[in-house]
């Protein structure tokens, strides 16, 4: 692949397109909701993850340096541990962070998720990972299906935002 894989169709090229993925959507919510949405476990396990994904969260410690523990569950019943450790929070327009499997092994990707406030109560939500090398990057889209999973994603943060009334 030689271009960054993105829903956004008019998402700029950046300097790491060839080792990232860009996932984006609009949102009928308001800014602070959406970033909550992230950053509280009452939230965030609803809807986090690809359907049939079930999203367990052993610690969330939401500041620089703090770290987001979580399990995801898959259909099968397979569990795939997650290590976060935040490295910008910018309460409510960005959230970046060290995404990896476990304590003291190097991240897989770094990922950051910016909040654009639309107005009229609509929030942007742009997903960026980008990865250490393009090859990376490619097995993780093949091999996990990285591409449905972020649109999955972002849809079931769609509906779950729905049902807060927003």
């Amino acid at each position: 692949m030689s271009a960054a894989q993105t829903l956004d169709p008019n998402a700029a090229e950046s300097p790491t397109a060839d080792r990232e993925v860009q996932f984006s959507r609009v949102f009928d919510a308001p800014r602070e909701l959406v970033f909550d949405a992230f950053v509280d476990p009452r939230h965030v396990s609803s809807w986090w993850g690809p359907r049939g994904f079930i999203t367990t969260t052993h610690e969330m410690d939401v500041r620089p340096g703090g770290v987001w523990r979580h399990t995801m569950r898959g259909p099968d019943g397979t569990d795939y541990p997650n290590y976060i450790v935040y490295t910008e929070v910018s309460r409510p327009e960005r959230l970046a962070w060290d995404h990896g499997t476990v304590p003291g092994e190097p991240a897989a990707f770094q990922a950051t998720a910016t909040f654009d406030d639309l107005g009229d109560g609509r929030t942007r939500v742009t997903m960026r990972s980008v990865f250490p090398t393009a090859a990376a990057r490619d097995y993780v889209v093949k091999e996990h299906d990285a591409i449905e999973g972020g649109k999955q994603t972002l849809e079931r943060l769609a509906e779950h935002l729905a049902s807060q009334g927003s």
